[in-house]
């Protein structure tokens, strides 16, 4: 007994000493791409963002120390969007929140509606409390929830055609850990202005049909045995996709997960939010075939805690987006081509 607890002794301390090792040199790694970032790429954006070296680079993970300001440059303000623009924005929202606190008339609440009320007030209070609850940050008396409600609620005014929609704390909340509040506003409201982003929040059910009729193709495509599981079950993107796309994988995955999923989003644009959804899917392939319609939809609704950086970028390295010949934008503008002209046998995602 004591010869095995020595064993397990000296096991256990080679492991730890192999964890450290490895945390070592990944922060001597991120401290030399930091320096990279800061010295070479960030001064010279425009010459450097798109080359081979810094899609590398890029691949590998941002340093914490640049990310705000890559997320920054690479999701851009075509919206021009200033920080001014941001404050008048929020004044609008002070000055609801307050009248409609002092009265719930509708006469002193001219040109708002009962939705767009209950939207910008109950929904975004509710959601706030909600948003990455273990970190307490964004709760009631927590550092980041005044900026949290600030951004949210400037953003239902800058916006009303969109208004607040369920999954839109978590997007703002990562954005306000990397970026200051104005600059994490206009990455916000830019980010949520980009076509796919704009579907799912203005639940556009059209467009995420083609969304989901394309993921489908690349999805039996990379895992043909899996797609076909879930096939037999009539079990449909929109069960799991939704979820995923609405927070970009910020309540899906680890936090420091989803941030190294929204680096490589910011390079590939949202292409690279379905190729991590089938990365997911890679990675539990083995354990989803051996289940039935209701676990796999628990399963992947609530996915493992202990899901690694390592494995699911692994995964999603082995996904080819590429369907003969054909890239994601071709089989999306195909898929486009088929629904207007009728032809919607083709997409088995249009079918459910």
């Amino acid at each position: 007994m004591v010869a095995e607890a020595k064993k397990r002794e000296i096991k256990e301390a080679y492991k730890r000493k192999k964890i450290m090792k490895e945390r070592f040199k990944q922060e001597e790694n991120i401290a030399s791409a930091m320096v990279i970032w800061i010295n070479e790429i960030l001064p010279n954006w425009e010459v450097m963002h798109s080359t081979r070296r810094v899609r590398e680079l890029w691949w590998q993970g941002l340093p914490p120390s640049v990310r705000g300001k890559v997320w920054s440059l690479a999701v851009g303000n075509e919206l021009n969007i200033t920080p001014e623009l941001y404050e008048i924005f929020l004044s609008r929202a002070k000055e609801r929140w307050k009248s409609f606190s002092e009265t719930s008339s509708e006469n002193d609440m001219e040109g708002v509606s009962l939705a767009d009320r209950e939207a910008s007030l109950e929904l975004i209070k509710l959601d706030i409390s909600r948003t990455f609850p273990s970190l307490y940050i964004f709760q009631k008396g927590g550092p980041y929830h005044d900026v949290l409600h600030s951004i949210l609620g400037a953003y239902t005014c800058y916006r009303p055609d969109v208004g607040y929609v369920q999954g839109m704390s978590f997007i703002a909340a990562v954005l306000i850990l990397n970026l200051e509040e104005a600059d994490a506003f206009i990455a916000f409201a830019n980010l949520l202005n980009k076509p796919c982003q704009l579907a799912f929040f203005r639940v556009d059910h059209n467009m995420m049909l083609k969304y989901f009729a394309t993921f489908e193709v690349f999805f039996e495509e990379n895992l043909s045995k899996l797609f076909l599981h879930f096939k037999s079950y009539s079990l449909t993107p929109d069960i799991y996709l939704i979820d995923w796309i609405f927070t970009l994988y910020s309540k899906s995955l680890p936090l420091d997960l989803a941030c190294r999923v929204w680096d490589v989003f910011c390079r590939d644009g949202e292409e690279f939010l379905f190729r991590t959804g089938l990365g997911i899917l890679r990675l539990y392939e083995d354990i989803l075939l051996q289940m039935d319609f209701i676990h796999i939809a628990q399963f992947l609704t609530k996915l493992p805690e202990d899901i690694t950086s390592e494995k699911l970028f692994s995964c999603i390295a082995a996904i080819q987006m590429q369907n003969s010949t054909k890239k994601w934008t071709q089989v999306f503008a195909s898929v486009m081509k088929d629904i207007k002209e009728g032809d919607k046998n083709n997409s088995p995602a249009l079918k459910s």
